[in-house]
């Protein structure tokens, strides 16, 4: 194998051209002395929620954890069942899990590999308390199938927007639809920290309070604690980095968009239909789909350049989940979707002419396997 000439990911060339603005944040919470629970978290939760368009944010330790805590805050846990996606990071099932519910795992729309509504509201039952649908690749979910589908059936719609700050939905941002939306900052992110983080969002002050309470122990007042919580914070450290970094997450997305745009203009004529650019994309990653995926990505390995697989093993397939009872062939369109599907290199800082090139050798690669 060659070396890699252009990685799947870089994240140097973005904190090289924040360096500035990155030190400074840091430098002032070193100068503070306070690192936990402080006017930074506080400044990012009120910048974070304006820029969503949200009433409230509430900054938490992870992505995970935000699921987790935005279930736990509407009521849900043992005995509920949560719909959601096979076709996702198992963070999303671990986190409808820790809070005590039971994920039920449905099949994607082939187009989009989000949830399909037809699929959700086939699986609902006595027992269904809410939807978590997972807006993927920075695509929105069918968001307004899905709030007609929960108000339909009184369940609690929690989107699972950590792939897709900024999207778009119908000329509405991801987060807006549901009672509750979560986010990570994890530092692949189109919002990225320097570590883990997440958040929740809601319009509604008595969840708010709630998740506030949940996030640290579940107290309410000083030593003192209502119900049984955890320790979830979102540290000063992360919430004065991300306040710099979402200063500039419109134009990353932009930037995002535009690199998305030159590979589709390349792989146009390929047959390597691509995830699609429509409303409100904000391509946390670009991936496409060949059905001799695995030969085109040993060729892609052997120019020197890296690719992923998002996800190569629906979480209804992985050993750990075999309890749930959802054997091979039980979701297709999934499964077909982890056979086929290749994330190419984009990140803030690659070049247009990479982008060339990379297409350039998944077109050859893509026409030598298919020969």
């Amino acid at each position: 194998m060659k070396a890699i000439r252009i990685p799947f990911n870089n994240l140097r060339p973005v904190h090289a051209a924040l360096e500035l603005e990155l030190q400074e944040a840091i430098a002032r919470v070193i100068r503070s002395g306070w690192f936990v629970l402080g006017p930074e978290l506080e400044a990012f939760e009120a910048e974070f929620a304006a820029w969503t368009g949200s009433g409230y944010a509430v900054g938490v330790a992870s992505g995970t954890d935000a699921i987790e805590l935005a279930l736990r805050a509407a009521g849900i846990g043992a005995g509920d069942q949560v719909i959601t996606v096979a076709h996702t990071a198992v963070a999303t099932v671990a986190a409808i899990e820790a809070s005590g519910a039971t994920p039920v795992l449905v099949d994607i729309d082939p187009i989009t590999f989000t949830i399909d509504p037809a699929a959700a509201a086939a699986a609902i039952t006595p027992r269904t308390r809410a939807i978590v649908p997972v807006h993927l690749y920075g695509q929105a979910a069918d968001l307004t199938a899905l709030s007609a589908l929960a108000s339909a059936h009184d369940l609690v719609l929690i989107e699972d927007c950590a792939q897709a700050h900024g999207a778009t939905h119908a000329g509405r941002l991801v987060g807006s639809f549901g009672s509750l939306a979560a986010y990570s900052f994890y530092p692949t992110k189109n919002l990225g920290g320097c570590g883990d983080g997440g958040a929740v969002t809601t319009n509604e002050r008595r969840l708010q309070e709630r998740l506030r309470s949940l996030r640290n122990y579940g107290q309410t007042t000083r030593y003192s604690h209502a119900e049984r919580g955890i320790n979830s914070r979102l540290d000063e450290l992360q919430a004065a980095i991300l306040r710099v970094k979402l200063r500039h997450l419109a134009t990353h997305n932009d930037e995002r968009r535009r690199l998305a745009a030159a590979y589709s203009s390349c792989l146009s004529d390929v047959g390597l239909p691509a995830t699609r650019a429509g409303d409100g994309h904000v391509f946390h990653l670009y991936v496409v789909r060949h059905p001799l995926r695995d030969a085109i990505r040993l060729r892609l390995e052997e120019e020197g350049i890296g690719t992923l697989i998002h996800y190569p093993v629906p979480v209804h397939l992985q050993p750990a989940y075999r309890d749930l009872r959802l054997p091979p062939g039980s979701l297709p369109a999934t499964e077909a979707a982890a056979r086929e599907i290749i994330s190419l290199p984009l990140y803030i800082g690659l070049a247009t002419a990479d982008v060339d090139v990379v297409s350039a050798r998944v077109s050859a690669a893509a026409r030598q396997v298919a020969s």
